[in-house]
């Protein structure tokens, strides 16, 4: 196996990874929110709260690592048109996806707290998960976009 064969392979599951456990994370946030169960909620939050840290985190660092040693390998310049806008919707998707980070952490916190005093779960949760779900879309939308980037290479003139 080749070099570039190696890293591309890497670069695809990092890839991978990232739209997978972004769209399993929201799947299943919503899924519990959709019960108003503070028990199932504190339970799938903290897995998801892991899952972040675990899968999505890790491959948040190896992405662009891999991604400019493929270039390089590759023999592009990092400044083609294409992967400079791959690169800003890269920064893009993490200026939304480091709140939601927090954010998943207070909401399980909310709904740990609501467990332990046997209330429901409060206001500011609601306003907390639909703030988490709304930053959803646009990180989502930029991944999606990424992807094609990545697949298509079109010609794009930035200067």
């Amino acid at each position: 196996m080749t070099l570039y064969l190696f890293l591309k392979y890497l670069h695809v599951i990092g890839a991978a990874v990232l739209l997978g456990t972004g769209a399993g994370i929201a799947f299943f946030m919503l899924l519990a929110h959709r019960t108003n169960h503070p028990p199932t909620i504190a339970a799938v939050a903290r897995m998801v709260v892991i899952a972040d840290f675990v899968f999505t985190a890790t491959a948040v660092v190896l992405q662009p690592i891999t991604g400019v040693l493929l270039t390089w390998e590759a023999g592009y310049s990092l400044w083609e048109g294409w992967i400079v806008l791959s690169l800003a919707l890269y920064l893009l998707t993490g200026a939304f996806w480091i709140p939601v980070v927090f954010i998943q952490i207070g909401l399980k916190n909310f709904a740990e707290a609501a467990v332990r005093s046997g209330s429901e779960l409060p206001d500011m949760y609601r306003i907390w998960f639909w703030t988490w779900f709304a930053f959803g879309f646009p990180a989502f939308g930029a991944v999606m976009a990424i992807y094609w980037l990545m697949i298509a290479r079109p010609h794009i003139e930035l200067w």
